[in-house]
């Protein structure tokens, strides 16, 4: 089985983990707009490609999955997602299998107000969000919602447009600018969905801060959940952690994903404050927080591979072992990518132009 990361970036540890796993019964192929991403190095070949937005992305996604016999697609990017999860169905008749979830389970966690209402609904505790400034001054006038707040993006992706107002003035200021911002930013597309509530203002949690791996198989089924406590941050991702046998977040876990039926690795992020586990976030895809799990005794590559194939999953694959602590490090990697004076990169064996 061959296998595709899509907007790969630098995630080499993808790469390691996915090559590991075939064990020689396949290759890792990886695709990105960005011709200096480090993975395009490291893979067995990698695909120069435009932004998922462009016109002709998916009809060269599929051309390069049915040259390749690619049997496992799995797309790394979360403005990727809902784009890939309409396309689904091409992928499926030629024989590709792709990792995302149904478009609905995509919408709820990509539109960050959804996600709160869903929360809601299944009785998982979140923090207060509301989506207008009057919406949330009247909330601090009754004293239902008090300082500091949180603003962020309703269609959110990594530290983009966070903000951390510490009273009435910043809050009118900073929701303002960060409203003003979007338009200029990889989430304008997604915002004009609804630009008067496409920011949202959120109670702030402060405490430990937390990230769960809700694993579910192909079929949308509840296998598992990796807890790990956070231990520093870099870049809006998860920096250093260590993995935990918590009862309280598996079961956290395991009412989102019996209730949500995303599919593969679903990234949470939870926080814990006064009364308890709060849910943040809900990212369908694999985040910056797996590989704690994987070092930690996991191997999800491994699994997703077996299920790809109708094959026994090893139950190994799916456990950790708690309190291991473990740190990313910066390391480098030789570009053998030429360029001619242009931004354009010369074609090389490995690295193929999928541009027109």
């Amino acid at each position: 089985m061959n296998i595709l990361l899509s907007c790969s970036g630098c995630r080499n540890y993808l790469v390691d983990f996915f090559k590991v796993a075939l064990a020689g019964s396949g290759q890792v192929f990886v695709c990105d707009s960005n011709p200096d991403a480090v993975s395009l190095q490291e893979a067995d070949r990698g695909f120069i490609m435009p932004r998922s937005t462009h016109a002709g992305y998916f009809d060269r996604l599929l051309d390069i999955c049915k040259q390749n016999q690619i049997g496992l697609l799995i797309s790394l990017n979360d403005l990727e997602l809902p784009l890939l999860a309409l396309e689904r169905n091409r992928f499926l008749e030629i024989g590709t299998i792709p990792l995302i979830s149904d478009p609905t389970v995509i919408d709820i966690c990509f539109d960050k107000s959804k996600t709160y209402q869903f929360l809601k609904q299944n009785n998982i505790p979140t923090p207060k969000t509301y989506r207008s400034l009057a919406d949330a001054l009247e909330a601090i006038a009754i004293g239902e919602l008090k300082f500091p707040l949180v603003i962020k993006p309703r269609w959110g992706t990594g530290s983009i447009g966070l903000e951390f107002p510490q009273d009435s003035e910043e809050l009118e200021l900073a929701y303002r600018l960060v409203k003003k911002r979007l338009t200029r930013t990889i989430l304008a597309a997604a915002s004009s969905i609804d630009l008067d509530r496409s920011v949202l203002i959120q109670e702030r949690i402060v405490g430990g801060e937390y990230g769960l791996d809700v694993i579910n198989n192909l079929k949308a089924g509840y296998v598992t959940t990796f807890a790990k406590r956070k231990l520093s941050m870099r870049g809006g991702e998860t920096d250093r952690a260590i993995t935990l046998d918590n009862l309280d977040l598996i079961a956290i876990g395991e009412k989102i994903g019996c209730n949500l039926k995303h599919v593969g690795n679903l990234d949470c992020d939870v926080l814990s404050g006064p009364q308890g586990y709060c849910v943040l976030e809900l990212n369908p895809r694999f985040g910056g927080g797996y590989p704690f799990s994987h070092v930690a005794g996991a191997n999800l590559p491994a699994a997703l591979i077996a299920w790809a194939a109708d094959k026994s999953v090893d139950p190994s694959w799916l456990t950790i072992e708690p309190n291991v602590t473990s740190s990313k490090c910066a390391r480098l990697v030789t570009h053998t990518i030429k360029y001619s004076g242009s931004p354009t990169p010369l074609p090389l064996e490995k690295v193929t132009t999928a541009v027109g």
